[in-house]
C-alpha cells in the first residue's frame, strides 16, 4: 500500500479532528472568559469557584480528566441513580475545552489586568458601574492582548486531541493507529500524521494572527 491508499481513511480522521478542534476550541473561550473575569470578581463565591476551576484543570492530566468524564462519571451517576453516560465526541469535546478553558481563564485574568489605571479611572468619572467598566472597557480593550496567547492556546489544543483516540474516537490519531496495526506501514504511516498535523497547525496559527489583526484594528477604530 501507498501514502494514497493511506490517505481516505487519515482525511476521514483528519475531519473528526479538526471538528472537535473547533467545538472544544470555541466552548473553551467561553470557559476562559467566564472564569477569567470571574477570578476578578468582588463577590467571594465566584472568585472561589473561578479559583477552584482554574486551579483543578491546571494542576491536573487532560488524560485523567478525559478518563474522568468517559469512564468514572457514568459510575458515578449510577451511584446517584442518574444516567451520565457521554457520548465519546462530548467527552473528548468537554474535556479539551475544560483544560483550555482553564489556561486560556488566566490569559484573560492578565490582560484584562494590563489595562491602563487611567481607564479606570476614567470610566469611574463617567459613572460607570463596574460591570459597565468591565465589560465596555476592560475587556474590549483587553482581548487584542490576548489573542497571541489564545493563538498558541489554539495549537495546543489541536494537538491534545490525539489522546481522544484513547476512547474510541475515530480522529485522526485513531485512524493512524488502525492503518498502521493493519500494515505495520509505521514509518509512511506516522510521517503522513507529523505532516497532517503540522498542516492543521499552520492553518489555526494563520487564523488566528488574522484574528489578531482585526482585532487590534477594531480597538484602534473604537479609540
Amino acid at each position: 500500500m501507498t501514502w494514497i491508499d493511506y490517505s481516505g481513511p487519515l482525511l476521514a480522521g483528519a475531519w473528526v479532528t479538526v471538528q472537535l478542534t473547533i467545538y472544544s476550541t470555541i466552548l473553551g473561550a467561553v470557559f476562559a472568559f467566564l472564569f477569567g473575569v470571574g477570578r476578578l470578581s468582588t463577590s467571594w463565591w465566584i472568585k472561589s469557584t473561578s479559583i477552584c476551576f482554574i486551579e483543578i484543570f491546571r494542576g491536573t492530566s487532560l488524560l485523567v480528566q478525559l478518563f474522568w468524564l468517559y469512564f468514572a462519571l457514568p459510575m458515578l451517576g449510577q451511584l446517584i441513580g442518574l444516567d451520565l453516560r457521554l457520548p465519546p465526541v462530548v467527552a473528548g469535546t468537554l474535556a479539551l475545552a475544560l483544560n483550555i478553558g482553564a489556561y486560556g481563564a488566566e490569559v484573560v485574568r492578565g490582560a484584562i489586568q494590563a489595562v491602563p489605571p487611567t481607564q479606570y479611572e476614567a470610566a469611574k468619572a463617567l459613572d460607570f458601574s463596574p460591570r459597565q467598566t468591565m465589560w465596555r472597557i476592560a475587556v474590549p480593550q483587553a482581548i487584542p492582548e490576548m489573542m497571541p496567547s489564545f493563538g498558541n492556546l489554539a495549537v495546543q489544543n489541536l494537538k491534545d486531541t490525539a489522546l481522544v483516540s484513547l476512547i474510541g474516537l475515530a480522529d485522526l490519531a485513531f485512524r493512524a493507529e488502525q492503518i498502521r496495526n493493519y500494515t505495520q506501514d509505521s514509518t509512511t504511516i506516522y510521517t503522513m500524521l507529523l505532516f497532517m498535523y503540522f498542516g492543521m497547525a499552520l492553518v489555526i496559527s494563520g487564523l488566528m494572527r488574522v484574528l489578531e489583526r482585526y482585532t487590534t484594528r477594531w480597538r484602534a477604530g473604537g479609540q
